[in-house]
């Protein structure tokens, strides 16, 4: 089944994040693919602040690779920016598999990166920028 979720401009990126994460059910491993500047980050963003986590825990793991966040349930989950990753030994070396593994909330910027390393079950998300500079987030399942 396609989805398909517009976000007309940065006040309605909160409905947005809500509406997803109500079509997305119980996948824990999801990858954005877009390009620089779509919104990746922003979107990340807006999907903790509807999971409880607090607004100031949340930054891009650019440096760091992953953040790891607490949601307001108290629940851990990850934040990956594999934006600097250049071979997919570097994602192994931060312990790639101990999170994916982990049964929480996983949500990966550039995770075509680390694509081979990927597990079947993630729930693969393309962010593209409209004309009208409106974003459109995108799905099968």
């Amino acid at each position: 089944m396609k989805h398909e979720i517009t976000i007309s401009n940065l006040r309605d990126i909160g409905r947005a994040a809500e509406e997803f994460l109500s079509q997305v059910g119980n996948h824990r491993i999801i990858a954005f693919y877009a390009p620089m500047g779509a919104g990746k980050t922003t979107f990340t963003s807006a999907l903790c602040h509807c999971l409880g986590v607090r607004d100031d825990a949340v930054s891009s793991p650019t440096f760091a690779i992953v953040n790891e966040y607490r949601t307001g349930s108290g629940e851990p989950m990850f934040h990956f920016d594999f934006c600097r990753i250049t071979k997919p030994e570097e994602a192994l070396d931060i312990g790639f598999y101990d999170y994916i593994d982990s049964g929480c909330l996983c949500i990966m910027e550039w995770p075509e990166n680390v694509e081979q390393l990927l597990p079947d079950e993630t729930l693969r998300i393309n962010i593209s920028v409209n004309p009208d500079q409106s974003r459109t987030i995108s799905w099968e399942d």
